[in-house]
This record gives C-alpha cells, structure tokens and sequence, in this order.
C-alpha cells in the first residue's frame, strides 16, 4: 500500500527540484516504510509505501525496469495472481516474491492500454512509458483506491491525495460550484454523480473503472470495465450453485488475507460480515492465526428508544457468531466520549472535502485505530454486501411473481415467507401489489408521501441546473432515484460510476492515517460478476429473502444468525444522543453560521433554521431520525470546509 504522486512536463522542460518535493512532503503526514523517488528532467515519480503484503517488504517503488523501458509507481495489492502467474508465464521460482507492482508492469508490457482489464483487486497506478513517452495509469474498477491529478497545456501532476497538488505554484484552492450543487440536492448518501471531478476546479479525479494516458499534451480517459448483467448462469440443481459460489466466494475472501501483520475484521451481527469472518476463519486456522475482530456497541448510557424490530446493540448475534466460528479475538468498542460533532475537524482534513456519513465518522475511524493497536494490516468489511452476496428482497421479488402471473409459486412463496417471519401469507399482498404496480400508491395512497427537505437553496440549484444533471442520472427532483424498482436500483448501482465514491475515498485516506488497508470480500470482481449471473430464485427461495448467502453458510453461521429475517441491526443511531453534551458549542456554530449571509446563499435557509430551532429546543436522543437536522449537520459540514479549506 503506497501513496503515489507525480509530475510530467509536455514541454520537455525541467521538472523544479522543489516540486517534486513539495508534492513528497505533503504526503509526510502518513506512517511509512520507506520512500523514494524516480525522476528524469521531465518526469518525477514518487512513492511513500507502506508494507502490506509479505512481497511489498522487499518492493522498490518507484521501480524501474531497464529491460522493457517501464517506471511504475503504484498503490495496489493485486487479488488474481495465480491467474497472471499463468497468463504471464512467471517462472515458479519468482511466484513466491515477485511483487504486485512487477506484475502490473509486465501486464502492461504485454497487453498495453488493455491491462486493467486483467488485473483484480485494487488499485491506482502510474506507468512512465519511456519508449513510447506516454504516462499511463488506471483506477480499478470500483475505485477502491483514490488518484486525484491536475493538468494544464504545460504539465501534468497526480497524487493519491488532494493537497499535496494544492501545494504547487500553479495550482489554486478555487470551490467547485457544481460538485457543492451535486453534493446538496442528492439526500442520499452519494456525494456526487461526476466521479470525475473534486470540490476543487483546479483538481480532477480519475474515476472508477477507467484508464487515463497522457501522451505529448493530449490527456486521455478510457472506460474499461463495465458492469453488466451477463448471460445467466445455468447449472442443474441449488446445491450446483451454492457450491459455485462458496468456491468463488472463498477465493476473494482467502486473497484478502494475504498481509506479512495480523488480520482484522469489523464484525457486526448480519450476513454479510458474518460470512466474511467464518470463511476467513476456515482459511486462517490452517496458519494457526487467529482473527482479530472489531464490533461497534453503543455506550452504556444509551436507551433504545428504536422500534423492536431494530436491534442498535448487536452483541447477542456477535457474540453467537464467535462461538460457533472460533478462531477469533473479539472486541467490543463503544467510543465512549467520542461523537460527530467534536471530530469533524479532524474527519474533514482526512476526507479532504465535505463528507455525509457523519452519524457513523467517529467509530468508523475509530476501528482504524482499534486495528492498528492489534497490529492488523488487513481489516476485512463487507460494505458491499447488500447488493452482491446478499442480495434478494422477498417483496420484490414475489412482485416480479406477480407481473408475470405466476400464481402458484407466488403463493407458496407467501405461504413460506409468513413461516418464517410470521403473520398471515395474504397480509402481504397488498404491500407485492404495491410493488409491482406503482401506479396504486398514487391512485389509491395510503397515507402521505414523505417529503424529504431540500437542503440546497432553490436559487443556486438553478443557477448550475443540478436536477437536470441529476435527472441524467436516474435522480429526480428530490435528489433521489426515480425509480422505486430495486432491481433498477441494483443495475444502475453496477452500470454508474459516482456509488462507490465515497466509500472508498473514505477507506483510502483512513488507510493511510493508520497503515491498515480495509478490504471487502463482498465487492471482489469475481464475486459481482458471479452474483449479477445468478437467476433471481437463488436470491430468493423458499420464503428466505437473501437466500443466497443464508444457504451458503449452513454449519458456518449460527442458525439464529443466519436464518433471521425479523430483526436488522443499525449502527449510528445514537449519534445525537453523544452530541448532546456539546449542544452549548453547537448553538455558538449555528448562531455564527446564521450570521454569514454567503452560506444561505448555498444552503436552503428555512430548512437551516427550522433545524436550528429544534436545537435551541434541546436534543433528544430520538431525534437520530429527524432528516432536517440531519441536513443541519451536512451544512455544518459544508461551512466548516469553506471556512478552513477553501
């Protein structure tokens, strides 16, 4: 794992001595194992590693290889080795310790522009070409992790991170009008729908899933990996197609574990990290090691006031997993004394732009830390769960039933579904009715739909037409998907750019705070594309929703885990209930806010203060739910950044 950075010159002209190290300075704040540069007069490389992997110890970054002509710097760990190993003719005594980086740079030796397409895992990477004189680098596919650059008719910079670019003469801290309009009209929790841009002009970002080459002055992006649901797969029984997936599963998850440190993993009570953690186990105790894990609980202070189907302590189902695994060290953190509000400074000079996940910033980085006391240099997650391994949502799925008229598997499905989860089959059939007509709700609503506020003035929103930028990608007016099919939902989630943004921003830059690279099983390529193949019945089957994952891990998950369809586990939802110590400090910052006229000519005035008013009333932990002060907090944000970093 390394943060990369770079200069090219078009014109040939020397490259300053003092700009190569003002971009390797700015990057002095991370933890590293070692740092070096590469430079000719008109092309600088840089690399401040950090070693992950048993190869990456003996990894020379910048490397330059003498016999192809090839300089590369790269922050990657690469998943697929064994099949490069064959594709690239590596001989068997280099398997062993050849590095990521060298097999990057033989496949770009071999297939050129078309490299990417081999490569899983992930990664960003630069290649300095002298024999062709071009710069070439890619992103994988889903961005996991950052490569911010800057270009003019002169040159061309990149660095994992933004403000070592901020730092060279020639570039300004100048706000991105239109990635703020985007950022404030979506309501979920993408930042933007323009993977390619930042909340700086001057700073451009090289999006998921493409490549970039620059040759003499002509800076060139290329798209080179699509998402999309492939032919299905057809296999002759259930028990075919779990045991396809379990071994395609397995393989993602065993090449995550691949560190010279401990393994860690953030643990909750679900499917998803619960899978991760057996599966791991299995491939770990053959090792002898043991599997550290990280688990959020709230304090214990807190009071539930959540509906019972909502469980925000998850310990019962936790702890019911280490038992029936084993092999683990299990921790239970409740960030006592730590809250959204007072590490918001902190968490914004880490992300480097305004970010939305307030509710759960401190804890998120708060396992980081946790996982570097263990010693962890992997620490597993499966954030992207939901819509791979455990994808399959009962209702709509029994909708799809019902368009097509399938009677009679629709009502044994209701009738196992009721089963399990209890209350009478037919209770449902309003809600599969609903779902598969949308038009019923508005011509036979049952209530009021719930209006989201707006949280960017309506002006500034018109004067950079961010909804029909929004409207271009499947969002309306609300700043929400259109479209209330989550099978839609689930395709453009793999077909769009800007979903994986944020997260992954956040998993880059905590990564290089803490020397630990979060890795997810659950969006490994091979797995996604393995899942987009499966027919929809074996995501649903037999009254289980998700039922995928909850067959696949029959003996490995305890049955109270794996079969639970009534209870969801949240995280965060005692965020405000932590703030409310600070609420004297908080009414200063908004009485300050309200006091700056140029804010509201971004933020949506009366949404603010509404919000405003049920501070000045007094927090409530139940007020964790209440969207408009939800959309407070987000503007805080918002001020904060333009205040200190802009």
């Amino acid at each position: 794992m390394s943060a990369i950075t770079g200069i090219y010159h078009f014109t040939q002209e020397p490259i300053p001595t003092e700009h190569g190290l003002t971009l390797m300075s700015g990057l002095q704040q991370f933890p590293s194992d070692s740092i070096h540069t590469w430079r000719n007069e008109h092309v600088f490389l840089g690399c401040h590693a950090q070693y992950i992997t048993p190869e990456s110890a003996h990894e020379l970054l910048p490397y330059y290889d003498t016999e192809r002509q090839l300089v590369i710097t790269a922050d990657a760990i690469i998943d697929n080795r064994e099949s490069l190993f064959q594709l690239l003719q590596i001989d068997y005594g280099r398997r062993s310790t050849i590095t990521d980086s060298e097999l990057i740079l033989l496949a770009y030796d071999k297939w050129e522009e078309n490299a990417p397409q081999y490569l899983v895992g992930d990664f960003a990477f630069m290649i300095w070409d002298l024999r062709n004189g071009r710069l070439f680098g890619a992103r994988d596919f889903s961005g996991s992790r950052t490569l911010y650059y800057y270009h003019d008719h002169q040159r061309f910079a990149f660095c994992t991170t933004i403000q070592p670019l901020l730092s060279l003469p020639y570039t300004k801290t100048t706000l991105n009008e239109q990635w703020l309009a985007e950022y404030l009209a979506i309501i979920g929790m993408v930042d933007v729908v323009d993977a390619s841009t930042t909340v700086y002009r001057d700073i451009a970002q090289l999006p998921p899933s493409h490549s970039i080459t620059i040759a003499g002055s002509k800076v060139t992006l290329k798209r080179y990996c699509t998402l999309t649901s492939r032919e299905r797969l057809k296999l002759k029984s259930n028990e075919e197609y779990i045991e396809a997936f379990q071994e395609v599963y397995q393989e993602a998850v065993t090449s995550r574990l691949r560190t010279n440190r401990q393994v860690g993993a953030q643990l909750s009570g679900g499917l998803d990290s619960g899978s991760i953690v057996s599966f791991a186990v299995k491939e770990l105790s053959k090792s002898g090691k043991t599997l550290h894990t990280f688990s959020y609980v709230p304090p214990s202070d807190f009071e539930d006031f959540t509906p019972a189907h909502i469980l925000t302590d998850e310990r019962p189902f936790i702890q019911s997993i280490v038992k029936h695994v084993g092999g683990m060290k299990d921790s239970y953190e409740d960030f006592a004394g730590r809250d959204p509000y007072t590490e918001m400074d902190s968490f914004l000079s880490t992300m480097e732009m305004p970010y939305k996940f307030f509710e759960n910033s401190f804890w998120l980085k708060g396992m980081f830390e946790k996982a570097q006391e263990a010693n962890v240099g992997v620490l597993l997650n499966g954030g992207r769960g939901n819509l791979s391994i455990s994808w399959g949502s009962a209702i709509d799925y029994y909708a799809t039933l019902l368009k097509r008229l399938q009677w009679v598997r629709l009502a044994q499905e209701l009738h196992s579904y009721s089963k399990n989860v209890g209350g009478a089959r037919l209770r449902r059939l309003p809600d599969v009715a609903r779902t598969a007509f949308p038009i019923m709700d508005r011509l036979f609503p049952t209530s009021e739909p719930f209006a989201y506020p707006m949280l960017i003035n309506p002006d500034f929103a018109k004067k950079t037409d961010v909804f029909n930028k929004l409207k271009q990608h499947g969002m309306d007016q609300s700043g929400w998907f259109s479209s209330p099919n989550l099978f839609e939902q689930r395709k453009s989630h793999f077909e769009e750019l800007f979903h994986w943004n944020a997260s992954n921003t956040l998993a880059t830059k905590l990564s290089l705070n803490y020397g630990i690279w979060k890795r997810d099983p659950t969006n490994d390529l091979r797995v996604i594309r393995f899942c987009l193949s499966l027919p929809e019945e074996q995501y649903v089957q037999n009254g289980l929703d998700r039922a995928l994952i909850r067959r696949a891990t029959k003996t490995l998950l305890p049955d109270n885990v794996r079969l639970n369809q009534s209870i969801r586990g949240v995280q965060g939802a005692d965020w405000v209930h932590r703030m409310i110590p600070h609420q004297s400090a908080l009414l200063v910052e908004l009485d300050e806010m309200s006091a700056d006229p140029t804010i509201f000519e971004l933020l949506n005035g009366p949404v603010i203060r509404r919000a405003i008013d049920k501070v000045r009333a007094g927090l409530r932990p139940e007020d964790a739910t209440n969207a408009e002060l939800k959309f407070l907090m987000r503007g805080i944000v918002v001020y904060r950044f333009l205040k200190k970093w802009t």
